[in-house]
């Protein structure tokens, strides 16, 4: 069981980075890409700045989750913290599920409170213009929150992995923004391949290749269901959603168990 000071250990370490301040200054540059992106619409600005809003939202989040997980794990590792870390009466496991959760408490937390701001502004927005077919803040707009929320669950879990598998804390920050974009974009390429055959010239060997990409890494992109609020339209929704979050959180339950494994088999000098 992981102990509540392993927790508050992790947040303190993140607030002495002054990680509160990027999440600050994340949250002014959302409000202002979704400002902007609202002015080159002329006859749908909501729906517009709530999809430049949650593009931002998914980018920003996995580059901070990146950074955060090297603060928190691999720039102790750098500075040898972790003869202060261990020597509280927990496992190395507990310090490894100790320092997830308070990883992801503290990007829910942004996350919520970037959700909150894009709702406003795009409310705000929407006052301007009345659009035939307004956009879903409600029901559907905190659902596509929510699997947002299931996508950042396994970039952090995924980026924990790559900080006690590296040697040095850059390789987290460009391992982990490889995967998210991998992850994410892999099922959007095989849609396009089976498609439309004149996109490449050879299409069944690009299908071939990324579908055993698809055996060790999770459909991120099917977590994006942004279209249910765009568009206020439930319908959107991928009748496979139940079996896509199982078989992310079982990817999760994989990865996890993984970093915990390999911690634990880690000789520190």
């Amino acid at each position: 069981m992981v102990s509540i000071a392993n927790i508050a250990l992790g947040i303190k370490l993140a607030w002495s980075a002054r990680f509160w301040l990027l999440a600050g200054w994340l949250l002014i540059l959302m409000v202002s890409f979704v400002v902007m992106a609202a002015q080159f619409s002329g006859r749908q600005p909501a729906t517009l700045a709530l999809d430049v809003g949650l593009s931002f939202i998914r980018l920003s989040l996995a580059i901070f989750i990146a950074l955060l997980v090297q603060e928190l794990i691999s720039k102790e590792f750098e500075r040898r913290y972790y003869l202060y870390s261990l020597s509280y009466p927990f496992n190395r496991g507990e310090l490894i599920f100790g320092r997830l959760i308070a990883s992801f408490i503290i990007v829910s937390i942004v996350l919520v409170c970037a959700a909150f701001l894009l709702q406003v502004s795009v409310v705000v927005i929407e006052q301007g213009y009345a659009q035939s077919r307004p956009v879903s803040l409600g029901l559907s707009y905190w659902l596509t929150i929510g699997f947002l929320a299931v996508d950042l669950l396994v970039v952090t879990v995924v980026a924990i992995f790559l900080a006690v598998l590296a040697k040095t804390p850059g390789f987290v920050l460009i391992g982990t923004l490889g995967f998210t974009l991998v992850a994410r974009s892999f099922s959007s390429i095989l849609a396009l391949l089976g498609g439309d055959n004149i996109v490449v010239d050879n299409p069944d060997q690009y299908q071939s290749s990324l579908s055993m990409v698809s055996l060790f890494l999770p459909d991120l992109g099917s977590l994006d269901v942004r279209q249910i609020a765009l568009y206020n339209d439930l319908s959107f929704l991928p009748s496979t959603w139940p079996w896509t979050l199982t078989t992310v959180l079982v990817y999760v339950i994989v990865i996890l168990s993984l970093t915990v494994w390999v911690f634990n088999r880690r000789r520190f000098n």
